[in-house]
């Protein structure tokens, strides 16, 4: 068995919790915010039997769809503000991050 820790954009989770379902696999969903772009994230875990991870991994590829996105560059903390023009960059941003870690046991109350 397996546990799958995905970390989505916002945007996505809602398509991506619907498509898990219909492939019968139970989430637990978390709002979470990035370290990066301080924007909303969402965390999805989904426990499921060995032979089904590619199929699971397989949705959540096809609902984390990646985009850019401006974002204004976060001021220079203690530095001299003088010579910061503060200026919007473009960033990659969506997808989904995936950690899958294996379980030794499983417990249901």
């Amino acid at each position: 068995m397996k546990l799958i820790i995905a970390v989505v954009q916002d945007k996505d989770s809602n398509r991506l919790v619907d498509a898990l379902g219909e492939g019968n696999f139970q989430t637990t969903k978390l709002a979470t915010t990035g370290g990066f772009l301080k924007e909303g994230n969402t965390t999805l875990m989904i426990g499921c039997e060995d032979q089904y991870l590619d199929e699971a991994l397989d949705i959540i590829r096809d609902n984390c769809s990646q985009r850019e996105q401006m974002v204004a560059p976060i001021s220079p903390m203690g530095g001299n503000a003088d010579s910061y023009i503060p200026k919007p960059v473009k960033v990659e941003v969506g997808g989904a991050t995936v950690f899958i870690l294996p379980i030794e046991s499983f417990y249901q109350f």
